[in-house]
């Protein structure tokens, strides 16, 4: 999911003005699963438009449930939803990524997860514990998503290369060829500073054993696991192999296609992009695992659906998602929407279980960490980019970025 910004204090203040308001209010008595009523529903992005149509089809099927779909703009969505938080006006059902999970826990506004209508072992761990808060399940899984490296086959073959590199010293090796034989401008893409650069930073980290804090909340971002993945991804840039500076926004999609960049990490979005975008490139382009250091190891993303505490409809919210994330349903939204499905019984049959690109992330995601559900998550990877930064701009030594980065850490996770 997209992120928003947000600092400490917007979040504590939060907290005081939703304990202010909560303190009157009251859902009332909660209301049959089999009643006739209005379900409440945010989704954000190109999610909450699709969600429309899931809906008016669950309506056919349930005439006694309307449910009410409000897109969201992923933009405003987290104003919208801290907003509706103080004021005790949340839906009875949100669309949440990991991001946001442990401070929307934190003000104590959402409903743990029935965990026995909804099970953890059908779906993939780490989208199970995206929706996770200090070991209580506030979230479904709806759709996740992980990062693996897109390439250009027909450049690679260029460049005397078969296969795609299993290892970092493939990758490497890989990046210097197609720049070196196939005429790339660069190896490899890997965003060098900005906003967000963990994400992209993510692979190679957790890749070498690495984390950013450990399973109690101290912080490890300094540890030699981490330290060789600064020294790692920073290379390619110090060697030139990609590139110093890219403008905010920077879509490598573009040189793609050209072949300057012919090799990045991304999603899944970004297949469906490629196909409908630049048809010229049918059959000369493959997704591959992330290239193992210790493991193959990528990050996970996705959202999750979650209830209100407030809400007196807790039990058609609930029907509704077991609608959205059993096998059936998450098969619909994958072919709606090409969103990955976080059940995995879904990838048992048709498309997902046949194509070679979508079993790379299935496998992919098997093997994903997701990222600490901590109320002031963003600020603290922000803390990473800023060292990531200072690596590829050649400002502080790996070693020296990430014990800045473990001070500046610890005073956020105290």
């Amino acid at each position: 999911m997209h992120r928003a910004a947000r600092t400490a204090s917007v979040a504590t203040a939060l907290a005081t003005a939703f304990a202010v308001t909560a303190c009157g209010s009251s859902a009332g008595g909660e209301v049959a699963a089999d009643k006739k009523q209005t379900l409440t529903v945010w989704a954000m992005g190109a999610e909450g438009e699709k969600l429309v149509d899931v809906a008016k089809e669950y309506e056919k099927a349930n005439p006694n449930i309307t449910v009410k779909v409000t897109p969201v703009g992923w933009d405003v969505a987290h104003q919208k939803l801290v907003a509706a938080a103080a004021a005790g006006k949340m839906p009875d059902v949100a669309q949440m990524g990991g991001s946001y999970m442990g401070e929307f826990a934190e003000l104590g506004v959402l409903e743990p997860v029935d965990t026995k209508t909804f099970d953890e072992k059908d779906f993939f761990p780490a989208g199970w514990q995206q929706g996770e808060v200090e070991g209580e399940a506030y979230g479904v899984p709806w759709y996740v998503d992980t990062r693996v490296l897109y390439y250009r086959t027909d450049l690679a073959k260029k460049a005397g290369i078969t296969k795609a590199p299993a290892d970092w010293k493939g990758l490497r090796a890989m990046a210097s060829a197609l720049q070196d034989k196939a005429d790339s401008k660069w190896g490899i893409y890997m965003q060098p500073r900005g906003l967000d650069t963990v994400q992209s930073f993510y692979p190679f980290l957790y890749s070498a054993g690495g984390e950013i804090v450990d399973k109690d909340g101290t912080p490890v971002i300094d540890s030699p696991a981490a330290v060789k993945a600064f020294k790692e991804y920073g290379d390619y840039v110090k060697q030139g192999l990609s590139m110093k500076s890219s403008q905010p926004g920077y879509d490598p999609l573009k040189d793609f296609n050209t072949g300057d960049v012919p090799m990045f990490f991304s999603g899944p979005w970004i297949s469906t992009l490629i196909k409908d975008q630049y048809p010229d490139l049918k059959g000369k382009w493959a997704v591959a695992p992330v290239p193992a250091d210790k493991t193959s190891t990528s990050m996970a993303g996705g959202s999750s659906l979650v209830v209100s505490k407030d809400s007196s409809h807790k039990a058609a919210a609930k029907e509704f998602i077991k609608y959205l994330t059993d096998a059936k349903g998450q098969t619909d939204w994958f072919e709606r929407t090409s969103d990955l499905p976080a059940n995995t019984e879904a990838w048992k049959t048709g498309e997902l279980a046949d194509s070679p690109s979508l079993q790379v992330f299935k496998k992919q995601m098997e093997t994903a960490k997701s990222s600490p559900t901590l109320a002031n998550w963003t600020e603290v990877t922000s803390k990473v980019d800023a060292a990531v930064e200072s690596v590829t701009q050649g400002k502080a030594s790996p070693e020296d970025a990430a014990k800045k980065a473990k001070s500046e850490i610890e005073s956020l996770v105290k």
